[in-house]
């Protein structure tokens, strides 16, 4: 299987044995799933038979793990929210950084650049007159 990642350039998606497996952080999702879903079972579901919803729970256990080290062998690894946000520090760096391309002109950006004004938007609301009664 192959994954496109930009025109011409591909990344292997083969079972590869000897990548890792990510046990800890896959064990670690999976126990706060089993703690949040235990809880809204145990507090909504209360007068109902809670024991084979939480046994559901434990049940999939296993089922996460095996599908998580399934995905890590064809090599796919999700980011943390750290490195995402580290990502977006980046990219909102980048954007700042003023262009060298306009060679020391000045150039619009175009994060703020707006519509030209129209006799619509020029100035003023065109909203009526909210008072009740009529003038004559």
């Amino acid at each position: 299987m192959r994954l496109g990642v930009a025109r011409g350039s591909y990344i292997d998606m083969k079972w590869d044995s000897s990548r890792p497996v990510p046990w800890q952080k896959l064990v670690r999702e999976w126990v706060v799933y089993a703690i949040v879903m235990s809880a809204v079972f145990l507090i909504f579901f209360s007068s109902n038979n809670v024991i084979g919803a939480i046994a559901g729970v434990l049940i999939s256990g296993p089922l996460y793990l095996a599908v998580g080290a399934s995905l890590a062998k064809f090599g796919y690894t999700r980011k943390s929210f750290k490195e995402l946000r580290a990502e977006s520090k980046a990219e909102v760096a980048d954007k700042k950084e003023p262009s060298s391309k306009s060679g020391g002109t000045r150039e619009r950006s175009d994060t703020n650049s707006a519509p030209a004004r129209t006799s619509r938007t020029s100035s003023g609301s065109n909203r009526p007159n909210s008072s009740s009664r009529k003038r004559r």
